[in-house]
Parts: C-alpha cells; sequence; structure tokens
C-alpha cells in the first residue's frame, strides 16, 4: 500500500504488528514524516526511513522518528535488501544506496496509486546535474555526472503509463539538458578526446530519446526542467518541439548579473540578453515557467518591480517567485549555518539552522539576514510580484498562447491553481491565509483534473528501438 500525503493524511488504524512502513522525506516534510514514524513504531511496525533528507541527516530519523532502519543514497537497488533483512530477522540500522547506474533506476508503481488523483504522472529519464548552483543541492546528493536512462526503459514506462490514461507525463529530471554546446567546445579545445566522447554519445541518447517521444501517440503532452542553456541550441530546442514537449521549468533565479554571479549561476544571462533567451524557448514551441528567487543578498527594494516587468517581458507562460531558503546540503546552507555558530536563537527548541523541525506555525518566513532589506520587506515584494503576476488580467493575456476558448479557460484555472499552491511555501503571513489557499486548490482542482485526465488505451503496444508504435487489434 502507498500513502501520499499531499492527497490524504496516513490513517494510523491501518498500520499492523510486523508491518514495514517506509517513510520518504525532504526536509520541508521531515517533521511530519517523524511523526508517522513514531506512531508506526508505537503501533508495532518496522520503521525505515529514506529521501534525500535522511541521507543528509540519518541520526535524525532515530532521534526523532522511531526510526529502526535508514537508507541513504538511491533507494532502488537497496530496498529490495532491506525488506529481505526484515523478514529474516536481520535489519540493519544503516543501508547505503549509493548512487546506482542509470540502467537500475526503477519505475514507479503507479498502479498502486489512486488513478482520479493525479492531474499528470513522471518519469525519470536522468539523474545529477553538472552544474554547481550554490542554492541547490542536487549537484551534492545526485552527483554532477549525469546517469541517463537507456531509452528503452523510459519509453516502455510512459507507454505503461499511457495505457492507464496519462497523457501529460512530466519529465523529473535534475536537468534534462545534461550536455551543452559549450561543454562540446571546451572540450575540442582542450583535445581531451575521450571527455569528447562521452559527451557526445549523452547528447546522442539525448536526441534518441527525443525522437522517440515523437512517436509516441499524438495526444500526449511532456514538460521537464531545464537550464538556460539550451536557449543556445536551436536544433536541440527544435527536437523537444517535435517530441511534443510543450512546457520546461527553466531557473531564471535573478535578473542581474550580481544576482548570478552570488548563486554560482554565471552561466545563465541578465537584462535584455534574459529576455531573448527566454523568448527563443518560445519560439521554438517550449513554454517556460520561469523561476525566480528572491531574498538574495545583492536584491534591493527595487527588485521585485524589475524582476516583475521581465518576466511579463519575456512572454513568459507561468513563473514562480520563491524565496531564497538555505536547503541542508547546498553551498548556501554551509555558508549559513557557519555564520550562526554561536547565535542562541531557539524557535520551538530548536535552533533556527534546523529550521525543518520547528513547527510549521512558528517557522520564520526568511531564515537568512538580507544587507538592506527586512524579512518583512522581502516577504511583502515577493507576494507583490505574486499577486501582479497572477492576476486574472495578466493571466488572460498569456492565456492566448492557446487558441480555443476551453484551452483559455483551462489555462486560467491551472495559473489559479498554480498560484494557491504556493501560498503556503513561505509566502503566507498566517495560517489563515495559508488555510483559505489550500480550500482554494482543493477546489480548483477538481475542474483541472478533468482537463487532464484522458481515456485509457489499453491496447497501445510498447515497442524496441527502431519499430513503430501499435496497438493490439
Amino acid at each position: 500500500m502507498l500513502v501520499d500525503e499531499t492527497l490524504a493524511a496516513m490513517d494510523s488504524t491501518q498500520v499492523q504488528p510486523g508491518d514495514v512502513v517506509g517513510i520518504g522525506i525532504h526536509s520541508g516534510n521531515a517533521l511530519r514524516g517523524y511523526e508517522i514514524g513514531r506512531m508506526a513504531r508505537e503501533r508495532g511496525a518496522h520503521v525505515i526511513f529514506g529521501g534525500i533528507h535522511t541521507s543528509l541527516y540519518p541520526q535524525e530519523a532515530f532521534q526523532l522518528g522511531g526510526a529502526h532502519a535508514v537508507v541513504k543514497g538511491d533507494g532502488d537497488v537497496v530496498w529490495a535488501r532491506v525488506l529481505g533483512d526484515c523478514a529474516n530477522g536481520l535489519l540493519q540500522q544503516v543501508y547505503e544506496g549509493g548512487r546506482i547506474e542509470a540502467d537500475q533506476f526503477l519505475a514507479a508503481r503507479w498502479e498502486l496509486m489512486p488513478r482520479d488523483s493525479y492531474m499528470w504522472a513522471s518519469v525519470q529519464t536522468v539523474r545529477g546535474c553538472p552544474k554547481h548552483c550554490s542554492f541547490c543541492s542536487v549537484w551534492r546528493t545526485d552527483g554532477q555526472r549525469p546517469r541517463q536512462r537507456p531509452s528503452d526503459g523510459v519509453i516502455h514506462e510512459i507507454i505503461e503509463l499511457r495505457r492507464m490514461g496519462f497523457r501529460f507525463i512530466a519529465l523529473a529530471d535534475d536537468n534534462f539538458y545534461p550536455v551543452t554546446l559549450q561543454d562540446l567546445e571546451l572540450a575540442r579545445r582542450q583535445n581531451a578526446h575521450d571527455r569528447l566522447a562521452q559527451l557526445q554519445a549523452i547528447r546522442d541518447e539525448r536526441f534518441e530519446l527525443l525522437a522517440r517521444l515523437a512517436e509516441l501517440p499524438k495526444d500526449m503532452v511532456f514538460f521537464t526542467q531545464i537550464t538556460m542553456e539550451a536557449a543556445e541550441d536551436p536544433e536541440f530546442l527544435d527536437a523537444m518541439r517535435k517530441a511534443r514537449i510543450k512546457g520546461a521549468l527553466v531557473g531564471v533565479e535573478s535578473v542581474t548579473p550580481e544576482g548570478l554571479k552570488a548563486v554560482f549561476k554565471e552561466f545563465n544571462s541578465a537584462g535584455r540578453d534574459l529576455v531573448q533567451r527566454l523568448r527563443t524557448f518560445r519560439q521554438h514551441g517550449v513554454y517556460v515557467l520561469g523561476s525566480f528567487i528572491f531574498g538574495l543578498p545583492t536584491d534591493r527594494p527595487d527588485t521585485f518591480q524589475a524582476t516583475a516587468e521581465l518576466a511579463a517581458e519575456a512572454d513568459l507562460a507561468f513563473a514562480q517567485f520563491v524565496l531564497l531558503t538555505p536547503f541542508p546540503g547546498t553551498v548556501d546552507f554551509q555558508r549559513w549555518e557557519k555564520s550562526m555558530e554561536g547565535d542562541p536563537t531557539r524557535i520551538g527548541g530548536f535552533p533556527l539552522t534546523r529550521y525543518w523541525l520547528i513547527p510549521q506555525a512558528l517557522r520564520p518566513k526568511v531564515y537568512m539576514s538580507h544587507p538592506v532589506m527586512s524579512a518583512e520587506e522581502i516577504r511583502a515584494g515577493s507576494q507583490g510580484v505574486w499577486d501582479r503576476f497572477y492576476s486574472l488580467r495578466s493571466i488572460w493575456k498569456r492565456s492566448r498562447v492557446v487558441k480555443s476558448l476551453r484551452s483559455r479557460l483551462a489555462f486560467v484555472f491551472i495559473s489559479k491553481l498554480y498560484r494557491q499552491m504556493y501560498a503556503n511555501t513561505g509566502i503566507a503571513t498566517d495560517s489563515a491565509r495559508a488555510n483559505r489557499a489550500n480550500r482554494w486548490a482543493r477546489w480548483l482542482a477538481k475542474p483541472c483534473l478533468r482537463l487532464f485526465q484522458a481515456p485509457p488505451m489499453p491496447e497501445l503496444i510498447a515497442h524496441l528501438r527502431g519499430t513503430p508504435f501499435c496497438t493490439q487489434k
């Protein structure tokens, strides 16, 4: 049995003595995960924690979550050993999953999830990111070497999802564009022949996957996460368009060169060049969800208006404006934690540098001090940009990216849903607002779900490389 608490809270009465309860957590939901772990242990279950946060702070799961064991790193392969050890009374405390190779990645068990509760499914094609952004933990936890799945496994998983009725698929990768044109050029200039061959092979495999995605049923739509550098690669963008990858989250982060330098993302563009790069995605049929960070040390009071204006000028379909948060495992967190040494501040009994353990209602909205703005100024400025970008007038204007009235109305619904989902992730000023936003999100999700659903295609047959798709007669 699988339980997704974004849909409904776990029913504790379902846990029986001798059960194995596996709990995957990230820092944002660690506190709730520990609560479930203690409950499950009290009911006699074997409790095993995994996930990125557990990999970083395994001792927390034992101290606060009632864990019998923890899994660090990738769980795909080692989980079977954990279950076997549990059944044989040989459970160890720590299991090292490590970083497995791409041909060992396992598909999700979507058949165990309630089909009518999800707008889209997700498939991972590559783990790891060669970048080193200061606010991101991916390159430290998943590594900087792209571990790319063979296309046969990816296509087979997608076909199974379309058979079930999913036609919208998120390619949930750390970075869908793991090799840039600049990477190839640098290897050529350095006469690094082995490195060049390796990079070219990864790129060729990307194009092979894109070509095979293009052959899938024409009602399928994909979206992913990608770096800005893809805008310099028209061949890749054209292949994405043919593969019906219609949306991509692009980490813009900051609209100024100083801001990009602060987060180790100087490979991005700023100013007018940034606008043109973002428009390039649209020109190739890829609609951008731009991601911006507020609260960088280089931000100033006028940064909010400048960001709002650029987001509108760059023809972004969607945007998110997040507050700078020092996530565990990142360079930002290490710097912040060091700067807080000797600070006696405790909230809810925990130091601020363990903010994920602080009850949600007591957590600050902004964790890191800013040289010229107060936390409230940053919060209010961010809120204003959200409200401006997602005003009904602005959404309706952006909805022109689709043609039919039905599609434009769907765009409005989805935009409002996206906005409401973010109301309690650091932007909300109080619990009443967060609760109200959650109620709106649940209401909006129902009509949106119907827009995304499609009739199942049980007759669809997966194919091997080089053979066409077919259906059973």
